[in-house]
């Protein structure tokens, strides 16, 4: 063999090593036990506050499975909702010892791409969100999107299944609500799939669509979905943080249905508030938290990719709905039988969910007005 080529073959082997810029060993190591030291460590970054029922809160569920099933030493900054704060304390903590460095949301694409080449030895995980890979070095940066699209498909079938039901709250119209946090893409993400599962089983529903342009404010939220409630919708859909929980708020005020987002919000109110809890009959599940230790368990054998994105939906336990004693008592056994087969078919690629992000605002508009009321 020539040394040309020996050398060729080195520079490739070394290529493949740095995409595989790992936290540790292949060999896993023990878990976390009483007098041992973690050798790895994990730091949480939120754009925002814990506290939301929904996808922050998701996240830092994340950050205690990692603690808990991987002994790592974790710590939870939340850094409020002025973006003055986030890239100063994004800097702060690359300059610290920290195995991973996690953050997500689109609020902090900006935020990793300008700080993640400054520290190249640092590790970073983004989810929600993905750097631009072929505008900078970002060899360090693993993201992690999410297939809300697929979720949010069997959210939309079960709305159109129980709007125009026989269920004790339904009502005749065939009427469904959407409220978003945003008009944004990750967003109309979760519309596209909505509305594209609720006009596969029943074309003749439509959609009342609201934003509230604010993760934070649930005194809208709520006056939003009052209105549909009082426009007909029986059941709606809330994708909005914590302008979210005002629909679950205007649920019980009008004793009609809800869907959650990203956590269980039926479980979260279970012991609090048990009426608003009924009325929730699942949430569409944003698994951040399995995301998050998924790509902690890989790091820490030396396996997760740097310098890509990863794209994670139904098959891979990333997104779905809540199975909770809300959903088993409250939604009938056939209208569940048939949105397993309709999840398996997702699964298995039999069904195909159009995505916000392949269609492009102009056809997500024209597909939102199709189904306007």
């Amino acid at each position: 063999m020539n040394k040309k080529l020996i050398g060729v073959m080195l520079v490739a082997a070394l290529l493949v090593s740095a995409m595989l810029v790992g936290c540790g060993p292949e060999e896993p190591e023990p878990q976390n036990g009483e007098g041992q030291e973690s050798k790895y460590k994990a730091v949480l970054l939120l754009a925002g506050n814990l506290g939301d029922m929904s996808f922050l809160d998701s996240a830092n569920r994340g950050m205690q499975m990692i603690k808990e099933e991987l002994g790592w030493e974790i710590k939870v900054i939340e850094m409020g909702t002025d973006p003055s704060n986030w890239e100063p304390t994004l800097t702060d903590v690359s300059s610290q010892d920290w195995d991973l460095i996690i953050t997500g949301t689109f609020n902090m694409q900006t935020q990793i791409e300008e700080v993640a080449p400054k520290f190249p030895e640092k590790n970073y995980v983004l989810f929600d969100v993905s750097v631009d890979y072929e505008k900078g070095d970002y060899s360090n940066v693993y993201s992690i999107l999410y297939r809300q699209n697929e979720g949010s498909y069997l959210a939309g079938a079960l709305a159109a299944m129980v709007t125009g039901s026989d269920l004790p709250r339904a009502n005749e119209q065939k009427l469904i609500g959407f409220l978003g946090g945003m008009d944004a893409p990750v967003i109309n993400d979760f519309l596209v799939g909505y509305i594209e599962g609720a006009k596969t089983v029943d074309p003749e529903v439509k959609v009342v669509v609201s934003y509230v342009e604010s993760y934070s404010d649930p005194a809208k939220g709520k006056e939003m979905c009052l209105a549909q409630y009082d426009m007909g919708v029986d059941i709606g859909f809330n994708v909005a943080g914590g302008s979210g929980l005002g629909q679950l708020d205007a649920a019980k005020e009008r004793g009609l249905y809800a869907i959650g987002v990203d956590s269980d919000q039926a479980m979260l109110f279970k012991d609090s508030d048990p009426e608003k809890a009924e009325l929730v009959l699942t949430s569409m599940l944003k698994r951040v938290d399995n995301s998050l230790l998924r790509a902690a368990k890989l790091c820490q054998e030396g396996k997760l990719e740097f310098g890509k994105a990863e794209s994670l939906g139904l098959k891979e336990d990333a997104v779905g709905l809540a199975i909770n004693e809300f959903y088993e008592r409250n939604v009938p056994e056939e209208m569940r039988a048939e949105l397993e087969e309709i999840a398996e078919k997702v699964k298995s690629g039999e069904i195909q969910v159009p995505s916000a992000f392949e269609l492009g605002p102009d056809a997500v508009k024209e597909l939102r007005d199709s189904v306007a009321p």
